[in-house]
């Protein structure tokens, strides 16, 4: 994939998101990430999909490093996840040496084609939140 091309591609998808995701975040049933702006302090919300495994969330970021919520982790790994309707607080890892293409194939289908479809080049990229204690409403 050409680098302008790419680059163009990342640019339109950020912005159908910008707007898609200020209406999902809305949803009570969407699986929100919840992130500390690196910059500002405030609380970020993201809707991602992903799965619950055990003690842990796992998903995959579209646009990998270029992500803002993964920008958000490296800052501070502390995040919360909104999954079914509860919040989980946990900390979040980027896995940079985890198969992000293997991976969706574990996580829901609907999200892991949307991931595959809006996604740029190589730049996927795994993110384990490993969960604590009981969610909260």
């Amino acid at each position: 994939m050409s680098s302008s091309y790419a680059e163009k591609k990342y640019r339109t998808v950020t912005a159908v998101q910008r707007r898609l995701n200020a209406v999902m975040r809305r949803l009570p049933t969407q699986t929100l990430l919840e992130t500390t702006g690196r910059v500002s302090g405030l609380p970020r919300r993201t809707p991602v999909g992903g799965r619950r495994v055990g003690d842990a969330f796992w998903l995959v970021s579209e646009f990998g490093e270029r992500s803002q919520y993964v920008r958000n982790i490296r800052a501070d790994p502390r995040v919360r996840v909104r999954v079914r309707g509860r919040w989980y607080t946990g900390t979040a890892h980027v896995l940079p040496d985890d198969d992000p293409v293997a991976r969706l194939r574990r996580l829901p289908r609907l999200n892991s084609a949307a991931v595959r479809a809006m996604g740029v080049g190589t730049g996927l990229r795994t993110v384990r939140v490993d969960l604590e204690g009981r969610g909260s409403r």
